[in-house]
């Protein structure tokens, strides 16, 4: 009861958000989800090349737009831009995701990092008659609380740190392919200092119209820093191209998925200048050289799930680069892989899943969806 009371209560609240996104629901109408996908797509193939000569870690401003918004989403390796379904938060990994299965549904998603480094999502999609159909989606992101000091050590008490976006999606369905964008605005907050952005996603998917297979393309955080922290330079969003399949062999109950990211870099392996190398016969420091396997694997995110039926699935992914960048010195653990599962109770579908981030910690994600079309309409 406490469930559907919630979801009564985020209902409402969404009716009365419907009402001021009018406006700008009749904006996205004269720009095709198509159009704005085709040139999301080509500013994604333009920015390629500055970022070429770039490492991945501690060039970029808001990184946290590359956190999974949802559970499904980090159980198949936290990068998945062809897994298409009834989940909303999918939304976050590729637009063109957005389909009628999602109609309605509501998806409220919460992850335990380390620490006190949580993050809430909230993705709800409806259709309208005359709009097509959209999708909003919020997701904030805490870093706890901190003690500030002065100068000569004196404590002035707390203060927060906090990311979020807000975000509108559309879609556009033709023939066998979906193009689907999205638009959002992104603050990072710190003791009241703020920085926004404009950011967008653009993608394509196509379904196979007999058998059970989607190829996904996505280019993600396309955008422009429009204010940075007092005293800092403004900086490039984190760019991600992203290429991948999701199929189901007949008569066989896994579906596979393989998605490559990061494709406008070719180099993304990072070598720790201060890392001690091994010693050679002759007592000489030999540094770890570049490996041309290592850094084209770092490009890959594998991930199966098993289909026991409608109501239960069981799911492990892999994600070589988050394994090899998060690994301890003397370990890898279990760092990058991740094992989730898909279970529905009647009308409510529950998905959590446990990602290891390393060998020293974890994280669990729970998302809880639910159809409230179908509950209104039952009702009246």
């Amino acid at each position: 009861m406490v469930a559907l009371g919630y979801f009564l209560t985020m209902q409402v609240r969404w009716e009365r958000q419907e009402a001021l996104l009018l406006a700008y629901l009749r904006l996205m109408k004269h720009f095709s989800a198509c159009r704005v996908a085709g040139f999301g797509l080509l500013l994604g193939v333009l920015g390629a090349r500055p970022l070429a000569a770039q490492q991945l870690g501690g060039r970029t401003v808001f990184p946290f737009l590359d956190l999974p918004a949802g559970a499904q989403q980090a159980a198949l390796g936290g990068m998945n831009v062809s897994a298409r379904n009834d989940d909303p938060t999918m939304l976050f990994a590729n637009p063109a995701l957005l389909n009628p299965e999602m109609d309605g549904r509501l998806a409220l998603s919460y992850v335990a990092y380390v620490a006190d480094i949580k993050q809430s999502t909230a993705a709800y999609v409806f259709n309208t008659q005359k709009y097509g159909r959209f999708g909003v989606g919020i997701t904030y992101l805490s870093y706890g609380n901190f003690e500030s000091y002065d100068a000569a050590g004196n404590s002035l008490g707390t203060f927060g740190v906090n990311e979020y976006t807000v975000g509108v999606s559309d879609s556009y369905t033709k023939g066998k392919f979906t193009f689907g964008a999205t638009t959002k605005l992104a603050v990072s907050s710190i003791a009241g200092s703020r920085s926004l952005a404009g950011v967008g996603d653009a993608g394509v998917v196509y379904k196979h119209p007999t058998t059970d297979f989607t190829a996904g393309l996505a280019v993600k955080n396309v955008g422009y820093q429009f204010s940075p922290y007092p005293g800092t330079e403004r900086g490039p969003l984190p760019l991600d191209v992203q290429l991948g399949a999701t199929i189901k062999p007949e008569h066989m109950p896994v579906r596979f998925s393989l998605t490559a990211h990061h494709l406008q870099q070719w180099n993304i392996q990072y070598l720790d200048p201060n890392a001690r190398g091994q010693l050679d016969a002759s007592g000489n420091e030999k540094k770890a050289a570049r490996s041309f396997g290592d850094n084209l694997a770092r490009h890959f995110t594998a991930s199966a799930a098993l289909v026991l039926g409608k109501g239960l699935n069981l799911r492990v992914g892999y994600n070589h680069l988050m394994r090899r960048e998060l690994r301890l010195d003397n370990t890898s653990g279990s760092a990058g892989l991740s094992f989730g599962v898909m279970l529905k109770i009647s009308t409510f579908q529950i998905d959590y899943t446990h990602a290891t981030l390393q060998a020293a910690g974890s994280s669990q994600y729970f998302t809880l969806s639910r159809n409230l079309d179908s509950l209104f309409k039952r009702k009246e």
